[in-house]
This record gives C-alpha cells, sequence and structure tokens, in this order.
C-alpha cells in the first residue's frame, strides 16, 4: 500500500531539535537547513516555492522572494521581533506571521541587568586587568566603578521585557524607575512607584538608560546625538532592543569625549560586529554578541513555541502567538464557510 503523502512542506531553518523536527514531520514533508547562504541559496529558493509554511530563527525575507512562493500560508519565526519580515506585504498576501514573545522576557532582562551591572562596577575591564598580569597593586581611584543601588533607572520601553528590567531595578537595587511608553502602566507604577516621563525628561534625569523598544521607523536612531547630549555626562546607556534604535557613529563620539560615562551593547547596527569597530577597543563599553534570550532553556523554549505555532496554525487549531492575527481569523472563518 502506499503511503499516503503529507499535506503541507515546511522549510525548517536552525534552531530546532530532533524531537522538534520530528513533530513538525508528522504533519509535513520537511525540508531542514542549517543556514542559508550563497551555496545553498538556489535549493532554499526551490523549496520556498513549494512550501506552505517556514520557521526558524532568521528568516530574511523581502518581497521579491516572497513572490516566488505562491504556496506559502504561514511564518513561525524564532524571535520577539519581526522587523526582518516584510509584514505589510504578508497581510497583503494573507500569510500568517507567528512570534514567540513572553518565554524571552525574563532571560533578556537578566541580560540586561548583567550589562547595567557589568558598565557601572567595570567588570570587563578589570576581569582584563587581573587576566593580562596588570594586576599588580591596591586598586585605587583611577579604577573604582558606579554603584547601582539607588541610582535612577530610565526604561525606553516598558513592555514585558522593559517591565521586567524595572522590577529587578526597583525590588533587587532601590532603583527609582522611569519609564516612557505609548500609554501609562498602572500596574508597573503601583507596585514599583515608576513614573513615566517622555524621553528627553527620562534622557536627562536618568543614571542608567536601559532600551527595551520594538525596531520600526518611529524608533530608528531614536538615540542619536541630541538625545546623548540630554543625559547626564556620568549616566550609561544600555541596549538590548535592536542596533538601529542607537546612532553608533554619534554614541562612539558621545562615549569618546565623555559625554557620557558608559555603554552596555548587546545588539549593533551591524551584526555580527565588525572587529574595527571603535567599539570594540573602548574601555567604557561592553559588548556581548546579541546573547538577549541565549541561554539553553529560554532557546529551546522558543523553538518549541514557534513549532506549536506553526503546527497549530496548518491543522486549524491555532496558533498560540500570532502577530497579525486578522489574518487567521479570515483564513479560520473562510474554513468554515466551505
Amino acid at each position: 500500500m502506499a503511503e499516503q503523502t503529507k499535506p503541507w512542506r515546511i522549510i525548517a531553518v536552525r534552531r530546532l531539535s530532533e524531537d522538534q523536527l520530528a513533530a513538525l514531520s508528522t504533519v509535513a514533508e520537511v525540508d531542514y537547513f542549517e543556514d542559508v547562504n550563497e551555496a545553498n541559496r538556489a535549493d532554499f529558493q526551490s523549496a520556498l516555492s513549494r512550501a506552505h509554511g517556514l520557521i526558524g530563527g532568521k528568516l530574511d525575507l523581502d518581497e521579491a522572494m516572497l513572490a516566488k512562493a505562491p504556496a506559502l500560508q504561514v511564518i513561525s519565526t524564532i524571535s520577539v521581533g519581526y522587523d526582518h519580515l516584510p509584514l505589510e506585504a504578508l497581510n497583503r498576501r494573507g500569510i500568517l506571521l507567528c512570534n514567540t514573545p513572553d518565554v524571552l522576557t525574563e532571560t533578556t532582562a537578566d541580560t540586561a541587568f548583567a550589562l547595567i551591572m557589568a558598565t557601572q562596577r567595570r567588570l570587563v575591564e578589570l576581569a582584563d586587568l587581573v587576566r593580562e598580569g596588570d594586576w599588580r597593586e591596591h586598586i585605587g581611584r583611577e579604577h573604582f566603578g558606579v554603584d547601582v543601588h539607588g541610582k535612577t533607572l530610565g526604561i525606553v520601553g516598558a513592555g514585558r521585557i522593559g517591565a521586567a528590567i524595572a522590577k529587578r531595578g526597583a525590588l533587587g537595587f532601590g532603583m527609582p524607575i522611569l519609564y516612557t511608553a505609548a500609554s501609562p502602566k498602572p500596574a508597573l507604577e503601583q507596585e514599583l512607584g515608576a513614573k513615566q516621563h517622555g524621553l528627553e525628561a527620562l534622557l536627562e534625569q536618568a543614571d542608567i538608560v536601559c532600551l527595551s523598544v520594538p525596531y520600526n521607523d518611529d524608533t530608528h536612531y531614536l538615540i542619536d546625538a541630541d538625545a546623548l547630549a540630554r543625559m547626564k555626562p556620568t549616566a550609561a546607556l544600555v541596549n538590548v532592543a535592536r542596533g538601529k534604535v542607537v546612532d553608533e557613529p554619534a554614541l562612539v563620539e558621545a562615549l569618546h569625549v565623555g559625554r557620557i560615562r558608559a555603554a552596555g551593547l548587546d545588539v549593533f547596527a551591524e551584526e555580527p560586529l565588525p572587529a574595527n569597530s571603535p567599539l570594540v577597543a573602548m574601555d567604557n563599553v561592553v559588548t556581548t554578541p546579541h546573547i538577549g534570550s541565549a541561554t539553553h532553556e529560554t532557546r529551546e523554549a522558543m523553538a518549541q513555541l514557534a513549532v506549536d505555532n506553526l503546527m497549530g496554525s496548518l491543522t486549524n487549531s491555532g496558533p498560540r502567538t500570532a502577530v497579525n492575527e486578522d489574518v487567521w481569523r479570515r483564513a479560520a472563518a473562510e474554513a468554515k464557510e466551505v
């Protein structure tokens, strides 16, 4: 007896375990790509022309590529951000987009606070001092750091991750919290005594400014030379959002001339960060390679949520976290009418 053909074809790109790939294989034919590069791009595009679903960690698609994917119904990105995907084009095509919020909130907030601690106490710089054999006498004022406890923490973007960072600061370190948001956050204000401010006022008052906003046209270069000039010269900037939220050349200049004291950066305009970037050589900058959610537990949870989203969308049980949920609602309504 011939094996029954599976109704869907799926492309999976990186970040999936064998068990997750096996689960997808129960409902679809799966084309797996460890990565997409020049050597296999033609194979990827050929698979894309037949695919009903696409899942992966870094899915850079433009409208030209979407035009070559006539059967595509669902994209399930293993990330919270989706600025790398053309949402308006997906909406026009009726392609459902799912992402993975919530499961990485606490881990990314941990990363942000690690950068706060590292920049304030100069941890990387002083660890290198020991590693390189240059610790020969008692540490003097030239190597002193700055206290974290009691300092004013400004959260630019008080969504899930921003709120989690604020809680660590207020409850763990007694930090007064300022925040920006499109609308007030009464729960945050009641629990932490947080105060909503406009961006300019927050920059002027905060000792540490932490960026946790999505990247879009409104947040492109949100922190530019003018914004940096408003910060205290003793302040530090921490970015766990997206690299292009910050004007990097302006930041380099501000750090170089002492307009601000320090920066902790997990994201950059170009990734991987070029080895010749001025940021790499600056003692008052802590750089990490976009590790906001990079723990075994969290990456596994993100991948599983993406798998659940894709399988639920294809089998009509529904996605858990859809970005353009109206697309799903329309598709479900049309399915009932048939």
